[in-house]
């Protein structure tokens, strides 16, 4: 059989190491669904199914051994008893964790673990399944040779396509001289009406024999390819035998006709699958098995194309660009207007303005859409998860989710998979009671966790809810003392909500025991590290015996924002416009300063001022001018941004900046404006956290929204600001 390049190889091992992924995602949700509802043999069926399409797949690519580990998994399924075994749950868990490992060793190139403990699990399981007796086969339909997984697949898809396929068992003349030569001959014969699936020997080999053995699809009659391939003085015999759909241990052994009835064929039908050849879509098209594949929908399947995110990584980037010239363009046209303000062309480059406006906006959001992909991708890795650590913990819990088509731009979706790991885990080990507990307070026995995801503005909202025992504050207070987080003195000034923020601090936990589960206090630390760096916040929520709720909020993108610009000291900046609350004027008289912390009245609050630029001194001209006054929403939270004058809203395109550019964290980024200005893009939360930290003591610093404040924080972070311009 023709080999494929080593390039065409890698191609197809990556696109199989990427999609197997979906496979066991799939195997691991049915396991869930079994341990439910045990002895249900449609569930047992589809476990099979996705079990044997991992096989055929990894075969293909080369990967033998997990080939032959899913084989033996899948010839336990294939036993009629199988399903009402006690342990066959666990052991599918045990499987999709040893195909796990197995596909980390492929991708790193590693040795791979050893197999051996799941082996063992799968012979008890089949020394304990009573065997069903085999069909029956035509006379004549024993196999002469074992065909490879790929070629089992080759007759399978080729029967599904509705070709007919033929076994034939050629027989060479024992008096020719030159038998390779003569099954040369006889191949290059057979492929003149139907296409070699496959051959023994195959193509090329040296091995002199006096047989020959096809594997042929055709639309010609038996007949007609009997007559083709029996060559005067080079064949002696000629034996061809149907191959029908019969199952995969049929195709798997081909030949042999099948005597089974329609509704078995049927049923048997629905373990075909494709293999990872460049005449087949993907191997993850049959981890959604389903009993009958409508026409249409197999035709959809094939507009589907997996792009690499690089790719579209460009087409984002090069649209980004587009916008700058757009800019750039704006500018000129503004430029012109104003020179000639009666020219009639005025009117023309203002259509023209008009409607590249209108077709990037509709390339923006449709390339945007290209990289947006459903929660449901990161929901899905959750329930045998919390399936494991409730049992590890010994606790009943159940895990709801709900709003998973919200779309969120796939690099935040895999950047956050971390963080939600450690609040689920939390929500589990932490935040559910024991049953015995629950049941004692008059809770349902089993704890709940939810997942919620929807859209709110230009923001995703993703919650994590319990309904366990709630976050003690004075637990979380007497813990940070004890572990050196906030002293004695300091912990007695604190809110409730400043208590409930300590939890985030590192080395922070409230657990009495360290397991394997929780207690190193390396977790919450890290979910707040992650929200700050995609530019999002974190809140949490609790109430004492009705559980907590942590909300993350995240921009729907990192690539391209709504911004407002403004000038601090002549100098031009941006932050969000969606942090922006409220635009305000002020004078710097009507600014007073309590406890070293500047604070202004606005509505009826008095909310702290972050100042960016220099405070002017008293008795000067200055402490008479207006300033605008920007009210910033930082999850509830709320401050005041001082700025000296505003230069309106853009669209920014986002550009990273190296270490080697700019060495704080104080800002995110960098955008190039439509007259070739470079301006930067501010990181709010991490100017916020620097405004709290600067001062003399940071543990005692209390929450923003608070009156009081940490004395000189702000001048501090305003020329930590000053010094991030490159």
């Amino acid at each position: 059989m023709s080999q494929f390049s080593d390039e065409r190889s890698q191609e197809l091992r990556e696109l199989f190491l990427e999609t197997s992924e979906e496979l066991l995602q799939s195997l691991n949700e049915e396991a869930l669904k079994l341990e439910k509802t045990p002895g249900d043999g449609e569930i047992v069926r589809t476990m099979r199914r996705i079990v044997h399409t991992l096989k055929g797949d990894s075969a293909a690519v080369g990967f033998q051994e997990l080939s032959e580990l899913a084989h033996e998994f899948e010839e336990a399924l294939a036993m009629e008893a199988t399903a009402a075994h006690a342990s066959l749950a666990e052991i599918a868990f045990a499987s999709v964790d040893m195909f796990s490992s197995m596909l980390g060793a492929f991708r790193t190139q590693a040795d791979l673990p050893s197999s051996e403990p799941l082996r063992k699990l799968i012979a008890e399981l089949t020394s304990a399944t009573p065997k069903t007796p085999g069909r029956k086969k035509k006379s004549g339909s024993t196999p002469r040779v074992k065909w490879n997984e790929y070629e089992k697949l080759s007759v399978v898809n080729a029967l599904e396509a509705g070709q007919r396929v033929f076994d034939l068992v050629i027989q060479i003349d024992p008096t020719c001289a030159m038998p390779i030569a003569a099954r040369q001959l006889i191949w290059k014969a057979v492929a003149e009406i139907g296409e070699v699936l496959a051959a023994r020997p195959e193509a090329g080999s040296t091995e002199a024999t006096t047989w020959f053995e096809l594997l042929v699809t055709t639309d010609r009659s038996k007949g007609e390819l009997a007559a083709k391939s029996n060559i005067p003085t080079v064949v002696s015999e000629v034996k061809i035998e149907p191959i029908e759909m019969e199952s995969e241990e049929t195709a798997a052994d081909a030949p042999a006709a099948t005597s089974e009835s329609a509704a078995a064929r049927a049923e048997e039908a629905n373990s075909r699958s494709s293999a990872a050849t460049e005449a087949h879509a993907s191997p993850a098209a049959a981890a959604q098995p389903a009993p009958s594949v409508p026409k249409k929908a197999a035709a959809a399947g094939e507009n589907i194309l997996r792009v690499d995110a690089e790719r579209i990584d460009a087409v984002l980037n090069l649209v980004g660009e587009l916008i700058i010239g757009k800019s750039m363009l704006q500018q000129a046209i503004n430029e012109f207007s104003g020179r000639f303000p009666k020219d009639q062309m005025r009117g023309r480059f203002a259509d023209a303005m008009a409607f590249q406006s209108r077709v990037l906006g509709d390339l923006q959001r449709a390339v945007m859409k290209v990289r947006m992909v459903p929660v449901e991708q990161l929901f899905r890795r959750f329930p045998r998860m919390v399936r494991d650590v409730a049992k590890q913990c010994g606790k009943d819990v159940q895990l709801v989710a709900s709003g998973e088509h919200t779309d969120l731009d796939k690099g935040l979706l895999d950047a956050i998979a971390e963080p939600m790991t450690h609040l689920v885990r939390n929500a589990v080990s932490h935040g559910i009671e024991s049953a015995a507990e629950r049941v004692r307070q008059g809770k349902p026995a089993h704890g709940t966790i939810r997942l919620d995801a929807y859209h709110q503005a230009n923001q995703v909202i993703i919650e994590v809810r319990d309904d366990g025992a709630g976050i003690d504050a004075q637990k979380v207070k007497k813990r940070a003392q004890e572990r050196g987080i906030v002293r004695a003195e300091d912990a007695a000034r604190l809110s409730r909500a400043e208590i409930l923020a300590l939890i985030f601090r590192p080395g922070f936990t409230t657990a009495d025991q360290i397991t394997e589960v929780s207690g190193r206090g390396v977790g919450l630390d890290v979910v707040q590290t992650v929200l700050q760096r995609l530019k999002g916040t974190v809140q949490v929520e609790t109430e004492p015996g009705q559980g907590t709720t942590f909300r993350l909020q995240l921009p729907l993108t990192l690539a391209i924002i709504k911004a407002l610009l403004f000038r601090v000291e002549e100098r031009l900046y941006a932050i969000p416009l969606n942090a922006v609350g409220e635009i305000s004027r002020a004078q710097e008289s009507d600014l007073h300063e309590v406890s070293g912390c500047e604070l202004l009245q606005l509505r009826n609050q008095v909310l702290p001022i972050l100042r960016l630029g220099n405070r002017p001194e008293e008795g000067t001209s200055e402490c008479l001018r207006k300033v605008f006054v920007l009210l910033i929403h930082m999850g509830e939270r709320k401050f005041l941004l001082l700025v000296d004058a505003l230069e309106g809203e853009e669209e920014l395109v986002i550009k990273a900046l190296d270490d080697q550019t700019i060495e704080t964290d104080l800002v995110s980024g960098a955008s190039v404006l439509g007259d070739g200005r470079v301006v930067l893009i501010l990181n709010l939360v991490a100017l916020v956290e620097r405004f709290l930290k600067a001062g003399h003591d940071p543990q005692a610093l209390p929450a923003l929204g608070g009156t009081r404040g940490p004395g000189e924080a702000a001048r501090a972070a305003a020329a930590m600001t000053r010094g991030a311009h490159p």
